[in-house]
């Protein structure tokens, strides 16, 4: 067995989960599985006695529950969590968790078959996470929100704002919609890699805690400026001209795209490439893998202004670097300095 092996913490209340996670997570040979609890509270005191790498936790126990889980852990031995959701529900408090320091959340499994099981995300999401700088998990608070409107002179010089995120991406997403002005007025339309049923949850959270209005985007709708817009995650979203009107609007492929699907960030970066050109901004965010990168690339060779976020402030510095590699972003820019920027472009 390799050495340094990732320690890990499982909790969960059901005894045929326990045994459904616990086989995934020994069939790595990297990762070692140290400690299973049945509550929040039993698999809290084994985060502190064992001092683990990674704790994976439900999100809904009895009693002791994720949140529990989260604040408790990151109070008193900080290591980065994952949360297991389970396919039925949606639980808004998963939200709460990530905002106070939770690394990512993920659907408990369903298919048990091994070749499928090859395919589950957690085993990547837990290696991720044993890498991600506890400092920055530590340090995230609920964005505060800015209440001043900004002045702009006459005509702007852009016309969207496009935004792809993954893992790390609800905090950093919120944190950028919770500083721009209030009076913005273009759109800007958002990719995040997230279940179908979390992105309404998501875009509900937003509507309610910002002051631009936010919702799902829905086909055949038009863009108007002032609004934020979320892709959701049953289909790759385009945006395209209304063949009447000539006005963007959005619409739905059926096209299957290499990094990732519903929602595909690439998709989306590249349909506005062909829509707004010049006059698109694209922003890649936090999150493993590669999606979006093609996509920046083209906003940038049509003219348009790129950024990645920098891999200080990044929770996982995969996309970003990905984009930065490639040539795909112009600028590399830190999470605090890019509402202000994306504001001085305009």
């Amino acid at each position: 067995m390799p050495p340094n092996r990732i320690r890990t913490v499982l909790i969960d209340d059901s005894a045929f989960m326990r045994k459904v996670i616990s086989d995934i997570i020994t069939s790595d040979d990297s990762i070692e599985l140290v400690g299973v609890a049945d509550n929040g509270q039993q698999g809290c005191q084994m985060a502190l006695e064992l001092k683990p790498d990674v704790v994976i936790t439900d999100m809904v126990m009895p009693d002791y529950d994720g949140m529990y889980v989260v604040n408790s852990v990151m109070e008193k031995n900080p290591v980065p969590i994952i949360l297991l959701s389970s396919l039925e529900k949606t639980n808004v408090r998963i939200f709460d968790a990530l905002q106070h320091g939770a690394f990512e959340f993920i659907d408990k499994p369903t298919d048990l078959d091994s070749v499928r099981i090859r395919d589950y995300r957690l085993l990547d999401l837990i290696k991720e996470a044993s890498r991600t700088d506890i400092s920055l998990l530590k340090a995230k608070q609920l964005a505060k929100q800015n209440s001043h409107h900004h002045s702009f002179d006459g005509i702007l010089n852009y016309e969207i704002i496009v935004i792809g995120a993954s893992t790390g991406g609800p905090g950093a997403v919120e944190h950028i919609l919770n500083n721009i002005p209030t009076n913005l007025k273009i759109p800007v339309v958002i990719a995040q890699h997230m279940p179908h049923r979390f992105l309404e949850t998501f875009s509900q959270r937003l509507n309610d805690q910002g002051q631009l209005p936010v919702h799902l985007a829905h086909k055949g709708e038009p863009i108007k400026g002032g609004t934020v817009y979320i892709a959701p995650g049953e289909a790759n979203m385009r945006i395209e001209k209304n063949l009447v009107t000539g006005a963007p609007m959005f619409t739905f492929t059926g096209k299957k795209y290499v990094e990732f699907n519903y929602p595909s960030i690439d998709c989306l970066f590249e349909s506005v490439a062909d829509t707004y050109g010049k006059n698109s901004i694209g922003v890649i965010l936090t999150g493993m893998g590669k999606d979006g990168a093609a996509g920046l690339t083209k906003i940038r060779n049509a003219g348009g202004i790129t950024i990645a976020q920098d891999e200080e402030s990044s929770v996982v510095y995969g996309m970003p670097k990905v984009a930065w590699e490639l040539g795909a972003a112009s600028q590399v820019v830190s999470l605090k300095q890019i509402p202000g920027y994306l504001i001085s472009c305009l």
